[in-house]
């Protein structure tokens, strides 16, 4: 192509290029984490989508770190919102495959984003698809065969999830809640939650600094985990930050 077909995206053409896919990025063994065990790898490049890697650690895998692969940005973020549950059992991504034509193994299929399994037992497929898609005729059908080429034994419920419920912003609050919790702290979170608790005029976050005898750094990591497990609330769709609004629960 000469330079003069060259169609030049950054000066006036702001549209992201469209380019052909790439091979799908394989990952290699990682020591001391689990491999990803997903019946299909989501993980190819995309100029149009965002495919999120992440190590993630459920009771199920004795809290040992796994590799996750999430479709969308969206799909991480419902992870990462199940993954701070206490009543979570395990997860697993791209779980299983149906065929939607009975007995043809060549025909269309689909793959199902997300599987949770909850301590009591409670096994729920999780389908994630975004607000406009899900208004449209053609997506209910899909969902309808989905349902119906899914076996019984497969789970025991399956739930629609809007990826329009979760803002940029939240996405990025679930993240890093989720990377807070990594490394727990349980003495440090009970003093902060003990100071929370009472201080009657608690309104800003930053309002905890003065009051501990503890690095500003490890109180607000501490105010991470507590909201993670909604000891304290705080608007997830807003930045959580020193000015961030919080509240003890009731």
């Amino acid at each position: 192509m000469s330079a003069d077909q060259t169609i030049d995206h950054d000066s006036w053409n702001y549209s992201p290029a469209k380019l052909p896919r790439q091979s799908k990025i394989k990952l290699g063994r990682i020591h001391g984490v689990l491999p990803f065990t997903g019946v299909r790898n989501p993980g190819f490049r995309s100029s149009s989508s965002h495919r999120v890697w992440m190590t993630y650690r459920t009771i199920a895998n004795d809290f040992q770190p796994k590799s996750g692969i999430a479709e969308s940005a969206a799909e991480a973020a419902v992870a990462h919102e199940l993954l701070l549950s206490p009543l979570l059992y395990d997860l697993q991504f791209q779980p299983l495959k149906v065929y939607l034509r009975p007995g043809d193994r060549k025909g269309p299929s689909y793959t199902h984003d997300l599987l949770a399994t909850f301590v009591d037992g409670r096994r729920t497929l999780i389908f994630v698809r975004n607000s406009d898609s899900l208004q449209k005729p053609r997506t209910r059908r899909d969902i309808e065969a989905i349902q119906a080429a899914t076996p019984s034994r497969a789970a025991d419920s399956m739930i629609i999830v809007d990826a329009g419920r979760y803002s940029r912003q939240r996405r990025e609050n679930l993240f890093r809640l989720h990377e807070a919790i990594q490394t727990p702290d349980p003495e440090i979170d009970d003093i902060v939650l003990w100071t929370a608790c009472n201080h009657r005029s608690l309104w800003l976050r930053r309002d905890l600094f003065p009051l501990l005898d503890l690095p500003q750094k490890t109180v607000f990591k501490s105010c991470y985990r507590l909201i993670a497990r909604g000891a304290l609330r705080a608007n997830l769709d807003h930045v959580i930050a020193e000015w961030s609004r919080v509240e003890v629960a009731s």
